[in-house]
């Protein structure tokens, strides 16, 4: 029988959600903090451009989080290639309901995650990412948006109800390769027994 010995500790490169502003990215600079590595974080438009820029060398990693509405179709429907090797709680930056000026907004842009903050009254536009809705919302696509603090200051956006921080799981999940050999799953680098 052969053992797989793959894992998050050769991981110096975190792949994840952007733009700069996100949940994600703060979670993933935290994962490498915690582990005490010296790493990077690269964003990209969407979690499913992430897994898809993330190489097979053990070196790299994608983060996500628990509550990302299509989680369960990127694990299940990569089980060949992916494997969770950690998750951690986290607070994420406080979540707020911010505009560019208008006291009600009518029409709100949101990732689809955070949706439920979405006043009743108002017209939900879904976007990539809590910072792109508030890039949007700065841009005047919408009139106010479901994003991180982080990302309204950013912005420039007014803070019109601030949800607080929300404790998260957040995921770290390494690409496999898979060993000619065994015609297993094996970690670029990971050790064969």
């Amino acid at each position: 029988m052969r053992h797989i010995h793959a894992g998050p500790d050769r991981v110096r490169n975190l792949h994840t959600l952007g733009p700069h502003g996100t949940n994600l990215e703060a979670a993933s600079h935290e994962w490498l903090r915690r582990r005490g590595v010296e790493g990077t974080v690269h964003l990209h438009s969407s979690i499913e451009s992430a897994l898809e820029a993330v190489p097979a060398d053990g070196q790299h990693a994608l983060t996500a989080c628990a509550v990302y509405p299509a989680l369960h179709t990127l694990v299940f429907g990569n089980l060949h290639r992916l494997r969770m090797v950690d998750s951690f709680i986290m607070p994420t930056h406080n979540m707020v309901l911010a505009s560019a000026g208008t006291p009600v907004p009518a029409t709100v842009a949101s990732h689809p995650a955070p949706r439920g903050l979405v006043p009743d009254s108002a017209e939900v536009h879904e976007v990539l990412s809590n910072s792109q809705a508030a890039i949007d919302c700065a841009a005047g696509k919408v009139e106010g948006c479901i994003t991180t603090i982080v990302a309204a200051e950013r912005h420039g956006l007014r803070v019109l109800r601030d949800f607080g921080p929300v404790p998260m799981v957040f995921t770290v999940h390494q690409v496999l390769s898979v060993d000619a050999g065994a015609g297993e799953p094996l970690a670029a680098g990971a050790v064969s027994l």
